[in-house]
């Protein structure tokens, strides 16, 4: 399930797999139901519910299908008013619908509700039902406070919005943009996504993972989205969980050890910092898996296959990549080192154009161009053509 909420708010939720909302207060939840042409259709038991996050962000679609269209919902959080969750029905067939709400008093509507009996479906008598012509939309919102507002307020952010603001959030830790072929913008949406669901608190603890709650607390700095990680607390929790990993041997641990060892810097523990550096430089470090973790675990993974340390593309460039422009931003290379680079192509050749902010890293191409290297702040260089595909 997905989580929604305001960042630096309190109030959450998860998103069901169909579109239901679910407080974490414990509160009732929210459920929706379509009634078109042909029938009612409840989404949690229809086949055909597709759903996707929007560029990876906690802005949730979900489509049902219907006669000669869809009815697509979109679940997103607003700060307005105290934090509002947006429930927004898009009708995107031929035909009109009416949508069915139930299971929660006091949800906020952009319009009257139709007060006639619900046949053909059995819902809870506080269930409401708004139309919703060919191609119109409508709105309704759980207030995340109450008590602050009666009605719903006209000019919310729309969708759009709410999903520019989460990429903005997100991007100030890295930000990748890849090409859609061979999973690369799918990747980029799947970092996105990660932390987002950081931002709104679902996190490991370091009791359960400390590996994970390592990788976690290093993401929430780099994004800036906790203040506590300045916090005595968190620094001792992060050294209690790097004192459970370390002795474990794997491509988790070093990439735990990694995210670590940026934090302690980045917070002015140099010695525990140190400590960290010590550890990473008496073991041998493990080649990623094969194919991407879940969870927090994904984000170290697609941004190692673009730079190790100062190694660029290191496990070589995707098939589908090969003659696709792309470039990344904010990806760490050293505990207080992060480079900006691009691949462009002239004709079978690429070049990378890099700009390191910090310490100065030496980079290198293995796979690409074995005789590379330089240790130049920024600069351009054209490699040879690749000899073969890699995947």
């Amino acid at each position: 399930m997905t989580t929604t909420g305001v960042a630096g708010g309190s109030w959450r939720a998860d998103v069901t797999p169909w579109g239901a909302i679910e407080p974490w207060d414990g509160s009732p939840r929210l459920d929706w139901f379509v009634a078109a042409d042909d029938r009612w259709h409840v989404p949690s038991r229809e086949p055909a519910v597709r759903q996707q996050r929007l560029s990876g962000t906690a802005v949730v679609e979900t489509r049902v299908r219907i006669p000669t269209g869809d009815a697509v919902q979109r679940v997103y959080s607003v700060a307005d008013a105290g934090g509002l969750t947006v429930v927004e029905v898009e009708n995107d067939s031929t035909l009109p619908i009416a949508i069915a709400f139930s299971g929660r008093d006091g949800v906020l509507t952009d319009r009257p509700v139709v007060a006639v009996p619900i046949e053909g479906i059995e819902l809870p008598p506080s269930a409401f039902v708004l139309p919703v012509g060919h191609r119109a939309t409508t709105l309704v919102a759980i207030a995340h406070e109450p008590s602050r507002i009666a009605r719903l307020p006209a000019g919310l952010p729309s969708a759009a919005q709410v999903v520019g603001g989460w990429r903005l959030i997100t991007s100030t830790a890295s930000r990748l943009e890849l090409p859609a072929a061979d999973r690369g913008e799918a990747l980029a949406d799947a970092v996105t996504a990660a932390r987002c669901e950081l931002v709104l608190g679902a996190h490991p603890s370091p009791a359960e993972d400390p590996g994970a709650f390592a990788v976690a607390i290093g993401e929430l700095h780099r994004i800036g989205g906790m203040s506590s990680v300045d916090d005595g607390d968190v620094v001792a929790d992060l050294a209690e969980a790097v004192a459970a990993f370390a002795p474990s041997a794997g491509w988790r641990s070093d990439a735990a050890l990694d995210a670590a060892r940026r934090v302690l810097a980045g917070v002015g523990e140099s010695r525990a910092a140190g400590d960290v550096a010590r550890i990473i430089n008496g073991r041998e470090r493990t080649p990623r898996p094969a194919m991407p973790p879940d969870g927090v675990w994904c984000i170290p993974w697609i941004e190692e296959g673009l730079i190790r340390h100062g190694a660029l593309l290191p496990y070589g460039l995707p098939t589908g990549w090969l003659g696709a422009n792309f470039e990344v931003f904010g990806l760490p290379i050293g505990p207080q080192s992060r480079i900006d680079y691009a691949l462009r192509w002239h004709g079978e050749r690429p070049a990378v154009l890099w700009d390191v902010t910090g310490e100065p890293v030496e980079l290198t191409a293995p796979l690409l161009d074995p005789g590379w290297r330089t240790t130049a702040i920024k600069g351009e260089a054209l490699w040879p053509a690749p000899a073969t595909s890699f995947s």
